[in-house]
């Protein structure tokens, strides 16, 4: 058992003018150490490309994960899918990335660009086996995994990315894999690595993509814990045994709240430094303890991040502002997104009194529900989280 994890992100954009993304990326956990990642590209592009991308991710993770042969797989497509009457052929091209007790990556290519293999910062060869399934070539790898790997699948719409336009035959995989290894020693996550990858592929086609482009990352990372304490105890018998746990834990530490901060710095023997530097008029400046990582007011500050862990997961759009910003929603974004694998939140039920002033939009309520979106969203993220009410 090692101490490695997987980070993973992926983003699409549609070709123009359509409503569906003909691409389809489908993520299933086997147990907690092994994960199957498959990108599908339907025949294509609009409802029908995207039928045909979704069955086949759906189908193929369901059945790698069951630990089913990947002749079997193929098999099952070729029956299951529907044929298209204007081309007479049914299928949809795929990569698939089985990471096993993320130690080993089982990588099966059809027809997609060849998967980028990132190693030491540079682009690296690895070894196929070709198969023949079904009258279909598909090629086979296997590689031990190493600290800072990184794997890159992509639909075809990335490298035809420019074609006419900027480029006489588009963004060649090499092209690609050179722009990525250029970010590779900034340690950006896999979502923003995904990101920046389509985010040039759009404006390669002037942002009118002229086919459905989609880029999923995998990033090999040693586990990194960061620990969240968020309000004070309902009792206040429970304040030590709070602060005892929550300082207890290895990783980076949290600390959320103003009546919080003071019964940290009381419990650490540290005085609370306010700041009076705002970044933001809508985000409430930090503060200082010795011996706390980041320390930030509660409610307003955590809505924020909320906010980004949303957006995030879907088109990513607000990653420029949560990254290169210092305010307190910022940090904690670039610190849960970026640097966690493994989050502990610490959450106190003690109702504020100055959240019942019925003008303020800020009841006890709501501090339990940004707690659960946050984790919801970071679990999606792939992340482990644990919270732990006083």
């Amino acid at each position: 058992m090692n101490d490695l994890c997987a980070d993973i992100g992926y983003k699409s954009v549609n070709h123009y003018g359509e409503q569906l993304c003909g691409d389809h990326v489908d993520i299933v956990e086997q147990n907690e150490n092994s994960v199957v990642v498959v990108l599908a590209d339907g025949l294509g592009s609009g409802v029908k490309a995207s039928i045909l991308s979704t069955l086949t991710s759906k189908i193929i993770s369901t059945m790698i994960s069951a630990g089913l042969p990947i002749e079997e797989c193929v098999s099952t497509i070729a029956e299951t899918l529907p044929v298209c009457s204007v081309r007479g052929v049914a299928y949809s091209t795929f990569t698939i990335i089985r990471l096993i007790n993320n130690q080993t990556a089982e990588i099966i290519q059809y027809d997609n660009p060849q998967v980028i293999f990132i190693r030491d910062g540079e682009s690296t060869s690895y070894p196929k086996t070709e198969m023949n399934i079904d009258g279909k070539k598909i090629y086979r790898s296997v590689i031990k995994l190493r600290e800072n790997d990184i794997f890159i699948a992509m639909s075809d719409g990335c490298p035809h990315a420019g074609v006419g336009n900027l480029y006489n035959f588009g963004w060649k995989v090499e092209d690609i894999a050179s722009f990525v290894e250029s970010l590779v020693p900034v340690g950006f996550t896999a979502k923003n690595l995904s990101t920046m990858i389509v985010d040039e592929c759009e404006k390669l086609y002037g942002y009118q993509p002229g086919d459905d482009a989609t880029a999923c990352v995998v990033r090999i990372r040693k586990r990194q814990p960061v620990n969240m304490l968020f309000g004070p105890p309902s009792n206040r018998d429970d304040c030590d045994r709070m602060m005892s746990l929550f300082f207890s834990k290895a990783g980076k530490h949290i600390v959320c709240g103003g009546t919080t901060a003071t019964i940290a710095g009381k419990w650490l023997g540290k005085p609370v430094v306010a700041s009076l530097k705002f970044e933001r008029s809508d985000i409430p400046p930090t503060a200082k303890i010795e011996g706390v990582d980041l320390v930030t007011e509660g409610v307003i500050t955590v809505s924020k991040v909320l906010e980004y862990a949303v957006d995030y997961l879907n088109q990513n759009k607000l990653y420029e502002e949560w990254f290169f910003q210092e305010n307190g929603s910022a940090q904690i974004s670039r610190m849960l997104f970026e640097e966690a694998t493994d989050i502990n939140f610490y959450v106190g039920k003690a109702v504020n009194p100055a959240h019942q002033n019925p003008n303020l939009p800020i009841n006890f309520n709501i501090k339990m529900n940004l707690v659960q979106e946050i984790s919801e969203c970071l679990k999606k993220m792939g992340k482990k989280i644990k919270v732990i009410y006083f």
